[in-house]
C-alpha cells in the first residue's frame, strides 16, 4: 500500500503543477468547469475515434460491441459541443474575455467552429443514409462559400483524412494553446466586486467527480438511445426496385440534362462531365468482358443531328413504361441505356463509378448519380431531414436521439430570409453565416459593445452572493 500511494504520488504532483491552484472561490462552482469538461469529452472521441478507426467501418456497423462504441462516440460529440457552447457563453456573460484574455476568447471561438466541422464530417463518416445526404448538403454549402474546389464532402478519402488527422491535431493545438493562456493570465474578474471572493484551492478532487459523472453518463445514454442506423441507399437496390427511372437518369447523364450536369456555375467537385463520368467509361468496363458490338462507338460515329434525335427518343421511350417493351432496332442510345441499367441491377455499375478514379473511397460519382435520381430527397422528406424540415436537427423522424441541433440557425435561414432565394441561397447562407462568426470572433474587440455584458451586469446570472472571509 505504501509502495503504490509513493508511486502514484509523482504522478498527483505532476496533475496538479499542470492545473490551476489557487482560485477564486466561484471558479469552483460548475459554472467554471465548463473547459475541463469539454477536454475531458474530447478525450473520449480520441479514444473511441482511434478504436474506431483501427476497427474499420464494417466492425462499427455491424458489430454490437462497434456498434455500442459509434453510439458512446456520438454522444461524447453531443456533450463536447454542448460543453464548449456553455463554456463560450459564461465566458460571455462573465466578461471572461477582457484585456489579455480576448485571445483566449479568440482560441475558444475557433475550437467551437472546428469542434462543429468535426462533428459533421464525422456524421459525413458513419455510413448511413444520414451520411450521404449530409455529405451532398455539406458539398452544397461549401461549394456555395467558394471552397469547393478544396474541400470536397463527397470524397471520403479527404474527409476521412480531415476527421481523424487534420482537426483532431488542430484541436489540440487550440486546447493546449487556450489552456496556457489561461494558466498564465488566470480566471478572468467580470467586474470589481470580484475581489469580494476570497482566493482559495482549487478544488481538484470535485473537477475530477464531475468529469467521471460525464463519462458515466456518456456511457449510459449510448445504452439508453443508442445511435440509429439507416441502411444506405445503394444504385443497384434503385435498379431492381425502379429500373425505369434509373435508366431515366441514364440518358438524363447521355444529353447532359441532369441536376449534375446543369450545376449552377458548375463548380467543383461537380466540374466533371456527367457523359463521360455516367456513360462512357462504365459502359466500356462492361463491352471490355463482352464481344457484342459497342453500340456506344456506333453512336459517337453517327452526325450530332442524329445523336440529339436519338437522345430525344431515348427520354420519350423512358418516359412511358418500357419493362414491357420491345428496344426500338437501330438507337444505339437506347441500347446504351438498357445496358447499364442492367449493369446497374446486378451491382457492377456502382462499382465502376467507385473505381473511375482509382479509388474506392471516391464516392463522388456514387452519391451524385443517386442525388440526379432525385430518391435521396425524397427519403430525407419522409424522415424530415430537410433543410426546410429544420433538416439534421434530428436524426431521423423517429428517433430520440438528437442530432446536429446547432444546425438549426441554418433551418431557420431557410425559413425567414432564404425562404425565396433559390438560386443563391447556399451561397447568401454562408455569407450570413461567415459574417455572423467573424462577429463572434471580434466581439471582445468592439468599443461599448464588448462592455454590454458588464454593464447589464449580465454576470449576476452566474454569480451568487460573495462568501464571508
Amino acid at each position: 500500500m505504501n509502495q503504490h500511494t509513493s508511486s502514484s504520488r509523482p504522478i498527483r504532483s505532476a496533475l496538479q503543477h499542470l492545473m490551476i491552484r489557487d482560485v477564486p472561490s466561484y471558479a469552483n462552482r460548475f459554472a467554471y468547469s465548463l473547459g475541463f469538461l469539454s477536454a475531458i469529452s474530447f478525450l473520449l472521441l480520441v479514444i473511441t475515434g482511434i478504436i474506431m478507426a483501427a476497427a474499420g467501418p464494417h466492425w462499427w456497423i455491424a458489430s454490437p460491441l462497434g456498434q455500442y462504441l459509434r453510439s458512446f462516440h456520438l454522444w461524447a460529440t453531443q456533450a463536447f459541443v454542448v460543453f464548449i457552447l456553455l463554456h463560450l457563453t459564461i465566458v460571455l456573460l462573465t466578461s471572461g474575455y477582457k484585456g489579455a484574455r480576448k485571445f483566449t476568447w479568440v482560441l475558444g471561438v475557433f475550437m467551437f467552429l472546428f469542434a462543429l466541422a468535426e462533428a459533421e464530417f464525422g456524421y459525413v463518416l458513419r455510413g448511413d443514409f444520414s451520411s450521404q445526404y449530409r455529405s451532398l448538403q455539406g458539398a452544397d454549402l461549401y461549394n456555395g462559400s467558394g471552397i469547393g474546389w478544396v474541400l470536397n464532402n463527397l470524397n471520403t478519402g479527404q474527409v476521412m483524412g480531415i476527421h481523424i488527422a487534420v482537426l483532431p491535431l488542430t484541436l489540440i493545438a487550440l486546447i493546449l494553446a487556450h489552456y496556457f493562456l489561461v494558466r498564465v493570465l488566470g480566471i478572468g474578474k467580470p467586474s470589481p466586486s470580484a475581489d469580494a471572493y476570497p482566493v482559495v484551492k482549487a478544488n481538484h478532487a470535485l473537477l475530477f467527480w464531475r468529469g467521471g459523472t460525464v463519462v458515466a453518463l456518456v456511457a449510459l445514454l449510448a445504452v439508453v438511445f443508442p445511435s440509429p442506423y439507416l441502411s444506405p441507399l445503394t444504385i443497384s437496390k434503385i435498379a431492381k426496385d425502379d429500373p425505369t427511372l434509373i435508366s431515366q437518369t441514364l440518358v438524363k447523364e447521355f444529353d447532359g440534362s441532369s441536376d449534375t450536369a446543369t450545376y449552377v456555375n458548375n463548380i467543383a467537385p461537380y466540374t466533371f462531365n456527367s457523359q463521360s463520368v455516367f456513360i462512357q467509361t462504365p459502359y466500356n468496363q462492361l463491352k471490355a468482358t463482352q464481344s457484342t458490338p459497342n453500340q456506344l462507338t456506333l453512336f459517337q460515329a453517327e452526325p450530332a443531328e442524329l445523336q440529339k434525335t436519338q437522345l430525344e427518343a431515348a427520354t420519350a421511350f423512358y418516359a412511358s413504361d418500357p419493362v414491357s417493351k420491345v428496344l426500338p432496332k437501330g438507337n444505339y442510345a437506347i441500347a446504351v441505356v438498357d445496358s447499364l441499367t442492367n449493369m446497374a441491377q446486378s451491382g457492377l455499375y456502382e462499382a465502376a463509378l467507385r473505381d473511375n478514379n482509382g479509388t474506392g473511397y471516391q464516392t463522388t460519382y456514387v452519391v451524385r448519380f443517386l442525388a440526379d435520381t432525385g430518391i435521396p430527397d425524397e427519403t430525407a422528406t419522409s424522415l424530415r431531414m430537410t433543410t426546410d424540415q429544420y433538416g439534421m436537427v434530428r436524426e431521423e423522424a423517429n428517433s430520440p436521439t438528437p442530432g446536429a441541433w446547432w444546425l438549426a440557425p441554418i433551418g431557420l435561414l431557410n425559413h425567414t430570409v432564404l425562404a425565396k432565394d433559390e438560386d443563391n441561397g447556399d451561397r447568401d447562407g454562408a455569407i450570413i453565416i461567415g459574417t455572423s462568426l467573424l462577429l463572434l470572433l471580434a466581439f471582445p474587440f468592439i468599443p461599448f459593445v464588448n462592455r454590454l455584458p458588464e454593464l447589464l451586469r449580465i454576470y449576476k446570472l452566474i454569480w451568487l452572493k460573495p462568501r464571508s472571509k
